[in-house]
């Protein structure tokens, strides 16, 4: 039967239909490799490297005083602290290191290991200890918040405080990691991310941002520092899609562990988040935390960051000087509800 169906003739069409498909994907992957080239040519490293273990890391130093690390989240860069307005506001009185995680702008990325937010994060502790950096406040934002837990909870903890800021805490399901996992496994991701992957990303990156950053607009400053082409690149597709993955499993571990945090903890949400839910991780998590505290924005969303720096600056600031008061009750929500009797979304939202 092999041998059958081995002597069928092909019919000429279909060898031209797959040598023109062939063609068109080199030829694809060949601009997508150029414009990669290009933007990092044209979006050039703002800050230093240091290397551990043969990884380069890529961070902004800034201000002095009592250390404050910034991790971001997915679809972004280190610069998303930037167009924020958090770098310049805390290096008033902090030393501020923001990183480019793993695989994000300027960070290296190898397939050496598994790239969980434990890995990110004893790899970020290393770089911290090599550039002079001890008992720092970390803050995460969004998938960054995954980092910074295992940070807090390492048996390397070695932390001032923790502020938490739209993250994700509590497994559960997700259209989203649905739709990226294809581009982290090895060979069908490799063509994704020079292929398919970017022209998807141009034609959705604007509404994606839009969601984040809804029911508010987007900044008009935002897409001059965190640029399209970083974020569209094969490597920052590869990290996206490998954190995606790693995601749900993540939250899964961590959450046996929250009870024993020990480190001062600081959360922040939108209220109107259409990302991460609001009611489902980040009031959970401030319940389930003794001693920790809670402050959601309404009318905010997942990029609260924007709509809030003071506050979350205050609360650094808190930390730093070793204060552990609870956040005042402010306009913004403390526990379930704001102080406008507006009500935490109860449906999960949707990616």
């Amino acid at each position: 039967m092999g041998r059958f169906l081995n002597n069928l003739p092909i019919p000429p069409k279909t060898i031209g239909a797959v040598a023109a498909a062939a063609t068109a994907a080199a030829v694809g992957a060949l601009w997508v490799r150029h414009r990669a080239r290009k933007a990092e040519g044209d979006n050039p490293p703002a800050g230093r490297f240091v290397e551990v273990d043969g990884v380069p890391l890529h961070y902004v130093d800034k201000g002095d005083g009592p250390a404050v690390v910034l991790l971001h989240g997915n679809a972004v860069l280190l610069q998303d602290f930037v167009a924020s307005g958090l770098i310049d506001r805390l290096s008033e009185r902090h030393r501020v290191i923001a990183f480019d995680r793993p695989g994000y702008g300027h960070s290296g990325r190898p397939r050496d290991r598994l790239w969980t937010p434990q890995t990110q994060g004893t790899v970020i502790q290393q770089a911290l200890r090599q550039i002079g950096v001890q008992q720092p406040v970390v803050l995460g934002h969004s998938w960054g918040t995954l980092v910074a837990l295992n940070m807090a909870l390492g048996d390397a903890a070695d932390l001032r405080g923790l502020v938490l800021v739209s993250g994700y805490y509590y497994p559960t399901a997700r259209a989203d990691v649905a739709l990226a996992a294809p581009a982290a496994l090895p060979i069908l991701g490799d063509v994704l991310r020079y292929t398919v992957s970017p022209l998807s990303g141009r034609l959705l990156f604007k509404r994606t941002v839009q969601a984040m950053f809804a029911p508010a607009p987007i900044p008009d400053d935002f897409f001059e520092s965190v640029a399209r082409e970083m974020v569209l690149r094969p490597v920052q597709i590869r990290a996206e899609a490998e954190d995606a993955a790693f995601m749900i499993p993540a939250a899964a571990q961590l959450g046996a562990h929250y009870s024993g945090l020990k480190t001062p903890l600081s959360i922040f949400a939108g209220a109107d988040d259409k990302v991460v839910d609001p009611k489902a991780h980040s009031v959970r998590l401030h319940r389930a935390i003794p001693g920790s505290t809670l402050l959601v924005a309404p009318g905010a969303g997942h990029m609260v960051h924007y709509a809030i720096p003071a506050e979350i600056a205050d609360a650094i600031q808190r930390m730093s000087e070793g204060a552990e008061d609870e956040l005042t009750n402010s306009d913004a929500a403390v526990d379930e509800t704001s102080t406008t009797g507006e009500k935490l979304p109860d449906t999960p939202a949707q990616a």
